[in-house]
């Protein structure tokens, strides 16, 4: 591994505490409750840290800074937090951000465990500076592809707005379904309004529509359309990315919000750290933690593991990354080389399709697991 030097004071602030850069969207066009949902379970990671001694009897500080969905901004930030000396980067939510990150952090020598972002090619080429949790996005969709077609949809329409991370899901998606002799119909939203939309829908003969856009905007107005549109009352609306999983989504759209399948990187019965984890997080956030919570968590209670094992020097966390062994809130993490991904993979977290439950909006039905 190609090791560039780690400043004397990396991992320290006035030599009394360890100090991790934590990466989140905090503010728009950043989504911001995946965001808040992130930040809580590194915070309660790093608490749960300190209660039990530390780091060799040292703090766990986190330095946090919101990256805004901003690409650049988030390259700012992890310069920044490399010159203050953290040990490691933690975090981040939008595939895009995450990918900046992971280049930037990788040209500087500085460890980056992505908590949450999902686009396989997270870098150019293949590094030992970086690992995920999340799966990558040609696992967890190749997944929804599978529940889709089982559920007697072969003819899907997708609309998307412009976007690395957008193009990446549909070209899985129309992967999957060509194998089945299945299509996928195109339908750009820098050209088309909701009731655009819903034309192109009926023209197109289309049995299910996924939302590939930003929350809440124009997401949710797609939704509003499509449900009050008589002609389509038959069609399935799904959102592989996940905007339904959180309270913003059912507070915007209430019951037109339900039976939408998302993807969610849980298991179907959480382990005893995970229920009790889930139970701080449900009184930290005053509302059930998202899966995202969770990544955030486990992020933490990785690079805590590998700090109390190896030190606060960088290139001895990069070269930990295949000897993690560490009982997360949703099973044993452990990194691998996975084809196709260029970073440290955790192959993989347990993957389920959900939806808000017409009946119960608050309560989530578990459709498919993979």
């Amino acid at each position: 591994m190609n090791t560039p030097p780690s400043p004397p004071a990396a991992g320290r602030t006035d030599g009394s505490s360890v100090r991790i850069g934590a990466l989140a969207p905090l503010t728009r066009p950043g989504w911001v409750e995946a965001g808040q949902h992130l930040l809580a379970g590194l915070e309660l990671a790093v608490h749960a840290v300190n209660d039990a001694g530390g780091i060799g009897g040292r703090p766990l500080e986190l330095v946090v800074r919101d990256t805004a969905a901003d690409p650049q901004r988030a390259a700012a930030a992890v310069d920044e937090l490399a010159r203050m000396g953290v040990a490691a980067l933690a975090g981040e939510y939008h595939s895009v951000v995450a990918r900046a990150t992971a280049a930037r952090a990788d040209a500087l020598g500085l460890p980056f465990l992505c908590s949450s972002a999902v686009l396989d090619g997270l870098t150019d080429q293949p590094t030992e500076w970086v690992a995920r949790l999340a799966p990558a996005q040609s696992h967890g969709w190749q997944i929804y592809a599978d529940f889709l077609l089982g559920a007697g949809h072969n003819r899907i329409a997708v609309a998307a707005q412009p976007s690395v991370y957008w193009a990446s899901g549909t070209r899985i998606l129309r992967d999957c379904l060509a194998a089945h002799g299945g299509a996928v119909i195109e339908l750009d939203l820098g050209e088309l309004d909701p009731a655009a939309v819903c034309d192109q829908l009926i023209e197109n003969r289309a049995t299910a529509l996924l939302i590939l856009a930003g929350h809440p905007e124009p997401a949710v107005s797609i939704v509003k359309s499509v449900r009050h549109d008589t002609r389509l009352a038959e069609i399935l609306i799904g959102a592989p990315a996940g905007q339904p999983e959180f309270s913003e989504w059912a507070k915007l759209l209430g019951d037109d919000g339900t039976a939408i399948p998302f993807l969610r990187y849980l298991p179907e019965r959480l382990s005893p750290l995970g229920a009790r984890v889930e139970t701080a997080l449900r009184e930290r956030l005053g509302e059930a933690p998202s899966f995202v919570a969770f990544e955030g968590y486990d992020t933490v209670t990785v690079l805590a593991d590998v700090l109390r094992s190896h030190g606060a020097d960088r290139a001895r966390i990069a070269e930990s990354w295949p000897r993690v062994a560490v009982e997360g809130t949703r099973g044993r993490i452990q990194f691998s080389r996975t084809p196709g991904i260029s970073v440290w993979q955790w192959a993989w977290t347990p993957v389920q399709v959900v939806d808000r439950d017409p009946a119960a909006p608050d309560r989530f039905r578990i459709l498919h697991t993979g």
